[in-house]
C-alpha cells in the first residue's frame, strides 16, 4: 500500500467519524461541554483511531486491532455508564455508535472504503431519523407486525423448501413460482395498506383512491359508493375517486405483467393507456371541477393482506386459475379461456393476470393471454360500475357507469388498432 493510498484511507475513516459526530454533536448540542461522552471531535477521533489500528494490525499483528478495540470499547463503556448514571438516561446508542465507528475507521483502511462509507452513512441516517422512528413504532399495531413476520416467513422459510418444478400431470402447477406470485400481489396490496396508514386518511380522496386501488378497487369502489349514499352532495367527487382508483388498477395489471412476464407488456400497455386515460380525465374533471361540498373523508377498510389465511386463499385462487386456464385452453381452445378470464374479472384481475404471465409463451400464446387479462380488466371494469350504482344509487352509478363504458371502449379500440 503506497503512501497516498494510506493517506487517503485515513482520510476516510477521520471523514466516516466526522459523520458521525456531526450527528451525535448536533443530537447533544444542548448539553454543557465535558457533561457528554462522546461529540464531534471524540468521534472524529474515533474513526481515525479505527484506521490506524487496521494499519498497524497489517504492519503487525491482527492482535492489534482486536486489543485497541477491546480497550476503546472499554473505555466508552465506562464514560457511558457514568454519563447515564449522571443524567439517568441508559441509552446505549451512543456506545454502539461509537464501537460502530471505530470498526468503519478500521475498515476503510483494510477494505473497501465505498463499503465504509456507504455503512457510514446508513448508520447516520438511523440515528438522525431517531424521533421519527419512534414515533413510527409507537402507531404500528400487532397485526402489521404480524403481517411482516409472515411476510419474512413466507419469503425466506416456506418458499425455499417448496419444489420448483411442476406437480402436477398438465406441467402447470409450480408450486414455488405459485407462492412466489402470491407473496408479490400481496406484498403490492400491503404497499398500499401502508400508504393508507402512513399518508392518513383524511389527506384527500384522491391519495385514499390511489392508495385504496393499489390495495383493491373493488374494496375502494365499495367504500366511496357507501359514503356517496350517505353524501349525495360529495357524488362528483366520490365518483372521481373510484375513476381514480380504476386507473391504479390499470397501472397495476399491466408493471406485474410485464414484471413477470417482459412479452406482455406491448400487447397490454397501449389498450391499458387508453383506458386509463379516459378514467383519468373523467376523474380529474370530476374532482377538479366538482361542485358542492366536499364529504368527510372515506374510511377505508382494507383488510391486512397479509393474513396467513389471506395468502393461502390467494395462491389456491391462483392455483385454480391456472390450471382451469391450461385445460379451457386444452379442451375448448381460446373461447374457453377467454370465458374462464371474464368470470375472474366479475370479482378480481390479480390471480388471472399473474396466471396469465406465468402461463403465456410455453403454455398459452402471448396474444391469447393479453387478451384474456383485458377481457378480465374490462370485466372487472363494469362490474364495479354496477357495484357503485347498486350500492351508491343512480347519480353515482351514471358517473362512473358512463366513464367506464367509454374506457372500455377506448381499450377495444386500441386493441383493434394494435392488433
Amino acid at each position: 500500500m503506497g503512501q497516498e493510498e494510506l493517506f487517503r484511507r485515513l482520510a476516510v475513516a477521520l471523514a466516516i467519524g466526522l459523520l458521525i459526530g456531526l450527528e451525535r454533536g448536533w443530537q447533544t448540542r444542548e448539553e454543557s461541554d465535558y457533561q457528554r461522552t462522546a461529540g464531534l471531535r471524540t468521534f472524529a477521533l474515533t474513526g481515525l483511531l479505527g484506521g490506524i489500528c487496521g494499519l498497524m494490525s497489517v504492519v503487525s499483528s491482527p492482535i492489534v486491532l482486536a486489543a485497541g478495540l477491546i480497550a476503546f470499547t472499554g473505555a466508552l463503556v465506562v464514560f457511558g455508564y457514568l454519563e447515564a448514571t449522571a443524567e439517568t438516561n441508559f441509552s446505549a446508542t451512543s456506545v454502539v455508535a461509537g464501537i460502530l465507528t471505530f470498526v468503519l475507521g478500521a475498515y476503510a483502511t483494510l477494505g473497501n472504503e465505498t463499503v465504509a462509507v456507504a455503512a457510514a452513512v446508513a448508520m447516520a441516517i438511523l440515528l438522525a431519523l431517531r424521533e421519527t422512528l419512534h414515533s413510527w413504532v409507537r402507531t404500528v399495531t400487532w397485526p402489521e407486525i404480524r403481517s411482516v413476520l409472515v411476510l419474512l416467513a413466507m419469503s425466506f422459510l416456506l418458499l425455499p423448501i417448496l419444489p420448483n418444478r411442476p406437480v402436477d400431470p398438465w406441467q402447470v402447477l409450480n408450486p414455488a413460482e405459485i407462492w412466489l406470485l402470491a407473496i408479490l400481489i400481496a406484498a403490492v396490496s400491503f404497499a398500499g395498506y401502508v400508504a393508507v396508514r402512513v399518508l392518513g386518511e383524511r389527506n384527500g380522496i384522491a391519495v385514499a383512491a390511489i392508495a385504496g386501488g393499489l390495495a383493491s378497487s373493488t374494496a375502494t369502489t365499495l367504500s366511496f359508493a357507501r359514503l356517496a349514499r350517505e353524501h349525495p352532495e360529495g357524488v362528483r367527487l366520490l365518483a372521481g375517486g373510484i375513476l381514480l382508483s380504476g386507473v391504479t388498477m390499470l397501472v397495476r395489471v399491466v408493471v406485474l405483467a410485464g414484471l413477470l412476464n417482459p412479452a406482455l407488456l406491448w400487447p397490454l400497455a397501449g389498450p391499458a393507456a387508453a383506458a386509463a386515460a379516459v378514467l383519468l380525465l373523467w376523474a380529474a374533471v370530476l374532482l377538479w371541477a366538482r361542485r358542492g361540498a366536499a364529504p368527510e373523508a372515506p374510511s377505508l377498510s382494507i383488510k391486512n393482506p397479509f393474513e396467513l389465511a389471506t395468502v393461502l386463499k390467494l395462491a389456491a385462487l391462483i392455483a385454480a386459475i391456472m390450471l382451469v386456464a391450461k385445460v379451457a385452453a386444452w379442451k375448448a381452445g381460446t373461447a374457453g379461456l377467454y370465458l374462464l378470464a371474464a368470470v375472474s374479472g366479475i370479482a378480481d384481475v390479480d390471480a388471472l393476470t399473474l396466471s396469465m404471465a406465468r402461463l403465456a409463451g410455453p403454455q398459452v400464446a402471448v396474444a391469447n393471454a393479453a387478451t384474456a387479462i383485458l377481457v378480465a380488466v374490462s370485466v372487472n371494469t363494469a362490474s364495479k360500475a354496477v357495484i357503485t350504482a347498486s350500492v351508491g344509487g343512480k347519480a353515482i352509478g351514471t358517473l362512473v357507469a358512463g366513464a367506464s363504458a367509454l374506457a372500455i371502449a377506448a381499450l377495444a379500440a386500441a386493441f383493434m388498432m394494435l392488433g
